[in-house]
């Protein structure tokens, strides 16, 4: 201790000592407000690979990201389907969807009869005539099985972080969401904020009339100014010389998907603006995030976010790392190729954020929706030949099956439809035998589990009733369970079993799984004078929401399950 015989003096220096230590030691979330939260998403970004493609990365993108913010390098999500719009709500809300609702890109709705995609919403449309999904060029078939064109979150059951902002800040927060998929913007957005989409059919990007009644002037000049166009005749082209990246010398593989005039190796070219496939190419390469970067920086500037004292949200979700996954794999030149541009594409994004708004005035956090498997065909030349695809159109041709309709005096199809991750039966047929809805499930599930490449099979009937033993793959599914959207039998495959057939389009590779290469996924955040750390303790995605309301001082979403962060709070 400091002792001196001057009392005044020395009342000074405990003062200012005092003083010292209290602001050294106040938390974030005591601290200035940021001006700006920037929620990023990346879709199918597994938790390893901007570590696995250091080599190819550039300066202030990911590294900016690892090496000046808070690196989480063990984050799992801890349910079993593991798709787009599923980690994208659990992003948003901070839950699972066994709470917030949204358990499967589609699910087969038994009141309607009819097969609902997750955001569909008849109540409204897209205020583009003639911007849905164009059922002959459209590569992702969860979209193809939207019945109507109109989108909005009304089916997610529980708020979101923006809706949570929206209610605290007395609706003075701005809150946008943009994103090449529309349910990768409308579940960001939530049900307070607004989302862009990109449609591959217009080449704009487009919302419904649940945002807005007619389109903001800097988004039909945006638009106006066809930027999709700027890469007619152009190719993607490898960023680096071969020889800088891991799989230089692997740019064709038998297992990679030949997409129509795209082909399999560099450079890959988008086409001419009256190709059917023109748009769906831009997707399937950097060109998708690129038009994704180039909106949202529109957007920031024309709708001023970040340029008063209440804290306004961006959420911007880059598409283009799970098409590419899906068409060439994780292990592919291409994926590493996509890796560098998007790093890019952040670099682009942080400079612009700090010229207007600036980085100590903005929390960044980015995460993924769920990471990605290796193909089998990688697998095979690495040695590990139990990899192989899993064919569910013949499972009620199988034997076992064909025994079960004899022994339940059924003569036509028992299994309806598989729809991931779940088995639909013949529910009407059933109930016109007269027999019992949990005894069919059950025997179907049981036998289920003796074909090979399956690990798990559970009927609704039993989530719903029975003491389940308590496993690993039990807890998960069981938070991926809700009552009125889940099928009859949840099907869980074998680690490094896929699902080849991507809604008639034999790709590479499908994520959805509860293995830990589909549920590993990055949490970084920066900025806002955050100080740099590398955690290696296990967190969930889900702790994100929690910590970005602990962080503004708002309550957490109303169904989250996710706990604070200390090392973002500074706590």
């Amino acid at each position: 201790m400091f002792v001196n015989k001057n009392t005044g003096f020395f009342v000074v220096v405990i003062i200012q000592s005092l003083a010292l230590f209290l602001l050294l030691s106040t938390p974030a979330w005591a601290k200035q407000q940021p001006k700006l939260i920037v929620q990023i998403t990346v879709d199918a970004l597994r938790g390893d690979l901007p570590m696995r493609y250091d080599n190819v990365l550039g300066q202030g993108g990911f590294r900016y990201l690892m090496e000046q913010g808070i690196h989480y390098t063990n984050a799992h999500y801890q349910h079993a389907n593991t798709e787009t719009i599923v980690g994208h709500t659990s992003l948003a809300t901070g839950t699972v969807p066994a709470a917030h609702g949204m358990v499967a890109n589609v699910w087969f709705d038994r009141e309607q009869g009819q097969l609902a995609y997750n955001i569909e919403d008849p109540s409204y449309h897209l205020l583009t005539a003639g911007a849905d999904v164009d059922k002959k060029t459209e590569i992702d078939p969860t979209q193809k099985a939207a019945k109507v064109d109109g989108r909005s979150p009304n089916n997610i059951l529980t708020s979101t972080l923006s809706d949570e902002m929206a209610v605290h800040f007395a609706g003075r927060s701005k809150i946008f969401a943009v994103s090449v998929k529309d349910r990768g913007a409308v579940s960001m957005a939530g049900q307070a904020g607004k989302a862009f989409w990109f449609s591959k059919k217009s080449g704009e990007f487009v919302t419904s009339n649940y945002y807005y009644e007619k389109y903001p002037v800097w988004v039909n000049e945006w638009n106006g100014r066809k930027p999709a166009l700027a890469y007619v005749g152009k190719s993607w082209k490898l960023l680096h010389s071969p020889s800088k990246y891991l799989f230089g010398d692997a740019d064709n593989r038998d297992y990679e998907t030949n997409f129509p005039g795209f082909g399999r190796t560099f450079p890959h070219a988008y086409g001419k603006a009256n190709d059917k496939y023109f748009t769906t190419r831009l997707t399937l390469s950097p060109a998708g995030d690129e038009l994704t970067l180039d909106f949202a920086k529109t957007l920031l500037d024309k709708e001023q976010l970040g340029q008063d004292d209440v804290p306004d949200y961006l959420a911007i979700s880059f598409s283009s790392t799970d098409y590419v996954g899906h068409v060439f794999g994780a292990s592919s030149l291409e994926s590493e190729d996509n890796v560098a541009r998007l790093d890019r594409t952040l670099a682009d994004l942080f400079t612009y954020i700090d010229q207007r708004v600036g980085l100590d005035n903005t929390l960044i956090v980015l995460s993924a929706d769920h990471g990605q498997p290796e193909v089998p065909g990688h697998l095979h030349e690495r040695g590990i030949y139990k990899a192989h695809y899993f064919d569910t159109k013949s499972l009620d041709k199988a034997p076992a099956i064909a025994a079960l309709k004899k022994q339940f005096g059924i003569g036509e199809e028992l299994i309806q439809s598989y729809f991931h991750p779940y088995l639909y039966l013949n529910n009407d047929l059933i109930k016109t035998k007269g027999l019992d809805q949990m005894t069919v499930e059950k025997a179907v599930a049981a036998e289920l589990l003796k074909f090979d490449g399956v690990a798990y099979a559970v009927s609704s009937t039993a989530l719903r009733t029975d003491s389940l033993a308590d496993t690993l793959l039990t807890r998960s599914v069981l938070r991926n369970f809700h009552p009125k959207r889940s099928g009859d039998i949840y099907l869980v495959f074998e680690p490094n079993v896929f699902i080849n057939d991507f809604g008639g389009l034999i790709v590479a590779s499908t994520h959805g799984s509860p293995w830990r290469y589909d549920t590993f996924v990055p949490v970084m955040f920066a900025g806002a004078g955050l100080t740099a750390a590398k955690v290696n303790r296990a967190v969930t995605p889900y702790d994100i929401a929690v910590t970005l309301a602990a962080y503004l001082n708002v309550k957490p979403p109303s169904g989250a399950v996710g706990s604070p962060l200390l090392e973002v709070l500074g706590d």
